[in-house]
């Protein structure tokens, strides 16, 4: 039975790990189509100047639709740019540590995988937000964790705490994620490696949402 006082499903995007070239024009037609809650800027395997470079307009243009832009895994590179939160892997930090460099307005998620406990001692530290998953295969990383709908619908039922579904979501397979009570679903190559392109895509999300 579907909570009528909770906010519906939002799109939470993931960039790709190249964030070059016309990717700007992209990130900027897949906001401009719908709303988006969040950007994810995840970007692996370089220094903190090029990546506060690669950042920089993203960071502008998600200002510009009102989408959150949030730093995977470096408190350190969100407290540079200014980011409006930060996105914490099991190994990146604690929540706490990142509410302290960021302050009280950061936006905080923390990936739990499959696990109850660790999305309950997230919360306890602080975070404003867990991140379940993978839900599906996904080419984006290798998934060590599969992650059941019944987890989502467990927390959407005990939990205020908002949670995240993520890995190898698409507009074809989202709706059982939806249903199951996700606050929000975390799209990477389902967006921006869709065939109509990405507008067409972030449309597709809304529509079910």
């Amino acid at each position: 039975m579907t909570d009528p006082d909770r906010i519906p499903c939002q799109l939470y995007l993931i960039s790709p790990q190249d964030v070059g070239g016309d990717f700007p024009d992209r990130l900027r037609a897949a906001l401009s189509a719908a709303p988006v809650a969040a950007f994810q800027f995840r970007v692996k395997d370089k220094d903190q100047h090029e990546l506060a470079r690669l950042a920089a307009p993203l960071q502008a243009i998600c200002a510009e639709h009102e989408t959150a832009f949030i730093v995977n895994d470096s408190i350190a590179l969100a407290k540079r740019l200014g980011a409006d939160g930060v996105h914490l892997g099991q190994g990146d930090g604690d929540p706490r540590e990142a509410r302290d460099v960021l302050g009280r307005d950061a936006q905080i998620g923390v990936t739990c995988h499959d696990s109850r406990h660790l999305a309950m001692e997230a919360g306890e530290a602080g975070a404003d937000y867990v991140a379940f998953g993978a839900f599906y295969p996904t080419l984006t990383k290798t998934v060590s964790h599969q992650a059941d709908l019944e987890t989502l619908s467990w927390w959407s039922t005990m939990f205020e705490l908002p949670c995240v579904a993520i890995g190898g979501i698409a507009v074809e397979n989202a709706a059982p994620v939806i249903a199951a009570g996700a606050d929000f679903i975390a799209v990477s190559a389902g967006v921006w490696a869709h065939p109509e392109g990405p507008a067409a895509a972030v449309k597709a999300f809304n529509a079910l949402f």
